[in-house]
């Protein structure tokens, strides 16, 4: 089994193109619909990167961005915005919440696969708590 990568999009038809792409690429595919099953399945699954979306319903990406950095266990966990907000303060504040990547919709499926690549290329940040003992 590949990298594991969560998909965190409330469009399932978006959802469904990314992961079949990258269950071609030979990625573990992940999903959740909104921020909170977000942090809940980051917490359980310790996926190795997360495509995140903004808008979506309960808990947007931003703030789901911001909640992952606050966490020791997840502070280095690579996240790849991905997202139609595209104006330069939707940009910065993506930045300034510790985005790793900024992407926009819509986006090439190759550009989001080798910005996937080259992300997990780099050395590892992320720990987890179990790692960290």
């Amino acid at each position: 089994m590949g990298q594991s990568v969560l998909i965190v999009d409330d469009h399932l038809p978006v959802v469904k193109v990314i992961e079949d792409r990258l269950v071609m690429e030979g990625f573990t595919v992940l999903s959740a619909q909104n921020g909170a099953e977000c942090l809940r399945t980051v917490a359980e699954e310790q996926p190795d990167l997360v495509i995140l979306d903004v808008e979506m319903p309960i808990m947007d990406g931003l703030r789901t961005l911001r909640a992952l950095r606050l966490k020791p266990a997840t502070s280095g966990l690579p996240v790849i915005m991905l997202t139609v907000h595209k104006e330069q303060p939707d940009v910065l504040a993506g930045w300034m919440a510790g985005a790793t990547e900024y992407l926009t919709k819509p986006c090439r499926m190759d550009d989001l696969v080798a910005a996937v690549k080259r992300v997990l290329a780099r050395p590892a940040r992320y720990h987890t708590e179990e790692s960290e003992r």
